[in-house]
């Protein structure tokens, strides 16, 4: 399993899963892995990522390692509308996301104002709201009109002269 600087290693893989009471396997080592290295991956990239360490494994065992660690509060399921299922490792914060419409590439945005939900529902109807999930959409610096090579290079679009 590769390690990148910053990235938990397999010892921090096999804590997560047994301090959720899964049990450690192989699959899981390597699904898990795979979402932290690659955030917000699809599950055929997953699927991809997972057969460079386990060339045999199945389709069917990847989703159900995925809906495993989804379950328990390893991972989370994004799906903005219109596109695949993506999973990330940065779940409990209640932050969201921002798409793009021209090429789907996705980034994490924080929460703009207070604590979880930062957002406050006009009307709950009843609910015990612990969530909001807002996705903002738009335009890559790389997709926009017009998009220089600096601005491809800094997404921000800041200038470092």
């Amino acid at each position: 399993m590769r390690q990148t600087s910053g990235m938990p290693g397999t010892a921090d893989y096999e804590r997560m899963l047994r301090e959720v009471e899964l049990r450690v396997t192989r699959p899981r080592l390597a699904v898990l892995s795979a979402v932290h290295e690659h955030a917000h991956a699809d599950t055929d990239s997953i699927i991809g990522l997972v057969r460079e360490d386990l060339p045999k494994v199945s389709h069917q065992a990847v989703y159900d390692v995925l809906r495993a660690l989804t379950t328990a509060g390893l991972v989370r399921r994004i799906q903005p509308m219109g596109t695949v299922a993506r999973y990330e490792a940065r779940v409990g914060d209640n932050h969201h996301h921002v798409v793009c419409r021209s090429c789907g590439v996705i980034h994490d945005v924080d929460c703009s104002v207070g604590t979880a939900p930062c957002l406050t529902a006009s009307d709950s109807n009843g609910f015990v709201i612990d969530e909001a999930e807002v996705i903002y959409w738009g335009v890559c610096p790389t997709c926009a009109p017009g998009a220089t090579p600096e601005q491809e290079d800094d997404p921000e679009g800041i200038s470092r002269d």
